[in-house]
């Protein structure tokens, strides 16, 4: 079964930086497109950033353009969302993401606090 265990979060003072792993197992990694999504305290879910199955493409919300960086190494079967100059507002609950044939599988999800 498909499963997608987040990792990297905690507390960052507002400018500083972090890098979330999401590993993957359970079905062709490297054949499917992967997302971050995060939820903030009393928010809906949104969409962070987005890379396809080679990792050629990468899409973001522009909230985050210019600040985060999606990338995955196939081999690993893993996805990464480094995040710099982060910002109060960026403090959420962090998720992975795959849909697989119209069905969304998420992590837990990690939570980032971004305070001083």
């Amino acid at each position: 079964q498909v499963q997608l265990v987040e990792s990297g979060g905690g507390l960052v003072q507002p400018g500083g930086s972090l890098r979330l792993s999401c590993a993957a197992s359970g079905f062709t990694f490297s054949n499917w497109a992967m997302r971050w999504y995060r939820q903030a305290p009393g928010k809906e879910r949104e969409l962070v950033a987005g890379i396809t199955d080679t990792g050629a493409g990468t899409k973001y919300a522009d909230s985050v353009k210019g600040r985060f960086t999606i990338s995955r190494d196939n081999s690993k079967n893993t996805v990464y969302l480094q995040m710099n100059s982060l910002k109060p507002e960026d403090t959420a609950v962090y998720y992975c993401n795959v849909n697989k044939y119209g069905t969304d599988y998420w992590g837990k999800g990690t939570l980032i606090t971004v305070s001083s």
